[in-house]
C-alpha cells in the first residue's frame, strides 16, 4: 500500500466497468471491490459531498454578479473575462492532475486540492475595489484547485463499482454538478441579502470545506486500489484458466503521456463525445454567467423592477434561477441515467442517441426564452428551466461513454483531456464571448436599458447555434461507439 505520495506499479491489462459482465474473476480482485458494500458506499458519499462543494465554489460568482459589477466598475466584456480566467487555470492545470492520478496517491492529491481551493475563496472575500486584479488572480488559483478534484473523484467511483452500479453511482456524483451550481447561486445571493456585503459569499463554502478534507482523511483509504487483470480468470470451455498463461496473451506495457494521448486521439468515439461535451460547456458557461443578468434587464425593460443604480441589487433572480438548476439538474441526471439503463437494453448506441436528442432540444427550448423575454419574463423561465432539463440529462451519460470506450489505464488521462478541450473551446470562452459581443453591441447604439437588454439576448443567440452543433457531434459518436467498445475491452 502507498503511503505518500509516491508512483504505483505500472497498470496491467485491466478489465472492468463496461467488460466487467462478460468476465468471470480470479481470485486476485482489487482490494476496493472485495470491501464491504457499506464501505464503497461511505467513501463515495464523501466524494459526492466534495463535488457539492466544488460547485458550490464555480457560481458563487455568477450568484452575486450585479454585486461585483458594480462594485469594481466591470463592462460586460470584463465581467466576463472573470470567469473566463477561472476556467483557464482550470483546463490548463486538468492535465497535470490526470498525468498525477493515473501514477501516484489520488487521496493525497484530492486532499491537497480541497485545502487549496477553500483557503483561496477565503482570502478572495477579502479584496476590497482597488485590488480587483488580485480578485481576478484568486479565482483562477480556484480553478486549479477544483482541478485535481474533477480529474480524479470520477475514477475512485468507476474502480469501486462494477458496471451497473457504477452508472447508477456516476449519476449521482454527477447530480451534484447541478445541485451544487444552484446552491452556489442561493448561497452567494442569500448571503449579500442576509449581511448586505457580498464578500460573505466568500465565506461559507471553505468552511464546508474543511469539513469535506476531514471526512476525505478519517473515511477514504489511503490507497482506492485499480482493478487489475493480470490475474483475471478467463472461461475457456468451461475451465478457468489466468490470462497470462493463455499463448498470445501478455501484460500490458507502461506506456508514455504521449502515446496514451495518440491513442485517445485515433479513438472517435472519444473525440466526438469530447466535442459534443465541449458544446454543453459552452451552453451551459454562458447560461451560468448571463441568465441572471439577462433576467433582471429583461425584467426592467418591462418595469417590473427599478434599474440598480445605488443601492445594494436584488438577488431575487439568481434565488430562482438557482432553484432551476438543483431541480432541472436533478431531474435530467436521473431521466438520463434511467433512460441509458432501459434504451441500452435495445440499442447499443443508446448513449450518444439520448445525448444527441437532448441536445438538439435544449437548443430549441433556449431560443425560445430568448425571443419571449421581452413580453413575458413567466414563459421565460420555464424555458429556460426547460433547456437546463435536456442539457443536464447528458452530464452522466457522457462521463459513462468514456469509461466503456477508453481502457482503465488511459482513464483519468481521457477524463484531464476531455476538461481541457471542453473548457478550452467551451465556457473557457463562452461567458467573456458573450460579454464582449453585449458590450460590442450597446457601444454601437445608445444606452438604455432597451439596448442593453437587447445587446444581452442577441449576444446569447450563439448558444442556441451550439447546442445544435453539440447535437451534431454526439449523433457523429453514435457511428463510432461500437467499434470503439469493443477495442476497449479487448
Amino acid at each position: 500500500e502507498n503511503t505518500g505520495l509516491q508512483s504505483q506499479p505500472p497498470p496491467e491489462e485491466q478489465n472492468y466497468g463496461a467488460t466487467a459482465a462478460h468476465v468471470r474473476q480470479g481470485p486476485f480482485v482489487s482490494v476496493s471491490r472485495t470491501a464491504p458494500a457499506k464501505n464503497k458506499y461511505l467513501i463515495a458519499a464523501v466524494l459526492c459531498y466534495a463535488n457539492l462543494i466544488n460547485f458550490m465554489d464555480w457560481f458563487i460568482v455568477p450568484g452575486i454578479l450585479l454585486d461585483i459589477q458594480k462594485y469594481f466598475k466591470l463592462s460586460d466584456g470584463g465581467t466576463g473575462l472573470l470567469q473566463t480566467v477561472f476556467i483557464l487555470c482550470y483546463m490548463l492545470a486538468a492535465p497535470i492532475f490526470g498525468y498525477l492520478g493515473d501514477r501516484y496517491n489520488r487521496k493525497i492529491i484530492l486532499g491537497a486540492g480541497i485545502f487549496f481551493w477553500s483557503s483561496i475563496t477565503l482570502g478572495s472575500s477579502f479584496i476590497n475595489e482597488l485590488y480587483y486584479w488580485i480578485f481576478f488572480l484568486l479565482r483562477g488559483l480556484v480553478g486549479i484547485g477544483t482541478a485535481s478534484y474533477s480529474t480524479i473523484a470520477p475514477t475512485i467511483i468507476a474502480d469501486l463499482f462494477e458496471e451497473g452500479k457504477r452508472t447508477t453511482m456516476l449519476s449521482i456524483f454527477y447530480i451534484f454538478i447541478p445541485v451544487g451550481s444552484g446552491l452556489g447561486y442561493v448561497l452567494a445571493a442569500g448571503m449579500a441579502d442576509a449581511t448586505g456585503d457580498w464578500h460573505w459569499a466568500f465565506r461559507v463554502t471553505p468552511c464546508m470545506g474543511g469539513v469535506a478534507l476531514v471526512l476525505l482523511i478519517l473515511l477514504v483509504p489511503h490507497r482506492i486500489q485499480r482493478k487489475t487483470a493480470a490475474h483475471r480468470a478467463l472461461s475457456i470451455s468451461g475451465t478457468i484458466r489466468v490470462a497470462a498463461e493463455k499463448p498470445g496473451v501478455h501484460r500490458t506495457a507502461k506506456t508514455t503521456w504521449c502515446q496514451d494521448v495518440i491513442s485517445l486521439a485515433k479513438n472517435w468515439s472519444f473525440v466526438w463525445s469530447s466535442l459534443g461535451l465541449t458544446a454543453m460547456a459552452f451552453v451551459t458557461g454562458a447560461l451560468g454567467m448571463w441568465v441572471p443578468v439577462f433576467l433582471y434587464r429583461a425584467q426592467v425593460v418591462q418595469g417590473i423592477v427599478p434599474p440598480c443604480l445605488h443601492e445594494s441589487c436584488n438577488s431575487s433572480n439568481s434565488l430562482i434561477f438557482g432553484g432551476i438548476t438543483i431541480g432541472t439538474g436533478i431531474l435530467g441526471v436521473i431521466a438520463g441515467a434511467e433512460a441509458a439503463r432501459r434504451l441500452r437494453k435495445i440499442n447499443n448506441k443508446a448513449d450518444p442517441l439520448i445525448c444527441a436528442t437532448s441536445m438538439f432540444i435544449s437548443a430549441l427550448c433556449l431560443y425560445i426564452a430568448l425571443m419571449v423575454a421581452q413580453t413575458n419574463i413567466l414563459s421565460t423561465f420555464i424555458f429556460i428551466a426547460l433547456g437546463e432539463l435536456f442539457l443536464s440529462v447528458n452530464w452522466a451519460v457522457v462521463t459513462d461513454i468514456l469509461l466503456y470506450v477508453v481502457t482503465p489505464r488511459r482513464q483519468s488521462t481521457a477524463i484531464a483531456l476531455q476538461i481541457l478541450v471542453s473548457h478550452l473551446l467551451g465556457d473557457a470562452g463562452s461567458p467573456y464571448l458573450i460579454g464582449t459581443i453585449s458590450h460590442a453591441i450597446q457601444d454601437k447604439n445608445a444606452h438604455s436599458f432597451q439596448w442593453s437588454f437587447w445587446s444581452m439576448q442577441y449576444s446569447f443567440i450563439v448558444c442556441s447555434f451550439i447546442g445544435v452543433c453539440g447535437g451534431a457531434f454526439f449523433l457523429l459518436t453514435s457511428f463510432y461507439i461500437e467499434e470503439d467498445r469493443k477495442e476497449a475491452e479487448r
